[in-house]
């Protein structure tokens, strides 16, 4: 974990449209303390990933993670936080993912990468998309308090900030 470069940085104000509810208004006491992870993009079953996406480093997983804040979302919410989901996939693309797996959270959708743009988040280009890097942001009354980089494992990377977090 490599937090001190965003440790203490407002989260910026921004309205992100969400898979529930009106947009989420980051940066403000809305969304309250929460877990912002930040993936690349969800799979879709109609269409097969190709190949080289599980070749990148950090690409592959992020359906797995999705589901583990899922099994998880209650254990966060008992120790006070919400969870957030947040990549730069269309809000129609995010709300089919949410509505497969079942998630009881938001996923924000940001293809502006507007987020990237005001706090320096990393980014790479796939096919001709420009894709957030994994991270996970956590947030307490607007300020970013931890960020996880290099999350070598999506899928035990939830339970591994619940336990860090007291959970």
């Amino acid at each position: 974990m490599n937090s001190e470069p965003l440790r203490g940085v407002p989260l910026p104000r921004l309205s992100l449209p969400a898979t529930i509810g009106p947009p989420v208004e980051l940066g403000s006491e809305e969304p309250g303390d929460h877990v912002l992870f930040v993936y690349p993009k969800t799979g879709r079953p109609d269409r097969p990933a190709p190949a080289e996406w599980a070749t990148l480093p950090g690409a592959k997983g992020c359906t797995a993670e999705s589901c583990e804040f899922r099994d998880l979302a209650d254990d966060f919410a008992r120790i006070g936080f919400r969870i957030l989901g947040l990549s730069s996939q269309e809000p129609d693309y995010q709300r089919e993912a949410a509505e497969r797996l079942h998630l009881p959270y938001p996923l924000l959708s940001d293809p502006d990468l507007r987020l990237a743009a005001e706090l320096g988040l990393d980014t790479f280009e796939f096919e001709g998309e420009r894709l957030y890097t994994r991270i996970t942001l956590i947030v307490r009354a607007g300020v970013i308090d931890r960020a996880y980089r290099d999350i070598s494992d999506p899928q035990k990377h939830p339970r591994a900030v619940l336990a860090d977090l007291g959970g």
